[in-house]
């Protein structure tokens, strides 16, 4: 299914999608995607903010030479049209905390970017800030964002995510505005490595899945397009013919 132009119909309109999709992508990986000992959870404050989907691992963290086992786990790096590596130089080790919820350790969260988070320069510093906070304390992310650039993110939004690491050209341009993006973290005794998997997307595109990591090099493929569609089947039928014509049958008489 082409993906809709959300920027021209009200932000309440598009809340109530949004609300239904990422209940349909956490639906989807506690469905036979994650492995063993993992969950999905759907917005679970954590760390000063409320992610969208938060996926917690309940193995102790004593006991890490098991691998996870069943679901869909790859390996393979994915493929999109930006990947990014950096390297940082953490100043101090004691800076890093682990981030954990009651049913475990999170090791990935995924967010679905809402107007609300780039409607003004506070606000996406905030959602920036705590971007950056989870990569850099080993918590993996995938970011949807299917809003155009604004004065905030001119350049598009993984462009002002991973512009704080030094300056990677992952631009999006006029005709792919919208992004998918996930970032694998990995950090170490004295800094972290940062890989940036960035698919510039547009209105009308099709959705390929995107990786959820759990670990530094396996994840799982999040469905988006499939759970946008089921998401989107769910909405009522007016709010359907809004977002798809931009007016209401009868609108016109």
């Amino acid at each position: 299914m082409p993906i809709h132009d959300w920027h021209r119909v009200d932000a309440n309109l598009y809340h109530h999608f949004h609300q239904f999709w990422t209940t349909e992508i956490c639906r989807s990986l506690n469905a036979g995607l994650l492995p063993i000992g993992y969950s999905a959870l759907v917005e679970q404050f954590t760390a000063g903010r409320e992610p969208d989907v938060l996926a917690v691992e309940r193995r102790p963290k004593r006991d890490r030479s098991p691998r996870p086992t069943g679901g869909t786990l790859l390996a393979v790096p994915p493929k999109t049209r930006h990947v990014v590596t950096v390297e940082e130089r953490l100043a101090q080790r004691g800076n890093q905390i682990t981030i954990t919820h009651r049913l475990g350790e999170v090791v990935c969260v995924i967010e679905v970017v809402s107007p609300g988070n780039k409607h003004s320069q506070l606000a996406f510093k905030e959602f920036r800030d705590k971007a950056v906070a989870f990569l850099r304390n080993g918590v993996h992310l995938l970011i949807v964002d299917l809003f155009p650039p604004t004065p905030r993110d001119p350049h598009g939004l993984p462009q002002a995510l991973l512009e704080i690491f030094g300056d990677p050209a992952v631009e999006c341009t006029a005709d792919k505005p919208l992004s998918l993006s996930a970032y694998q973290t990995g950090v170490g005794m004295t800094g972290f490595g940062l890989t940036a998997y960035v698919e510039p997307v547009a209105v009308g595109d099709v959705m390929k899945d995107m990786p959820a990591y759990l670990d530094t090099d396996q994840y799982v493929p999040v469905p988006l397009e499939a759970s946008y569609e089921a998401a989107w089947a769910s909405c009522p039928a007016d709010m359907r013919e809004l977002v798809e014509t931009g007016k209401l049958a009868g609108e016109d008489e």
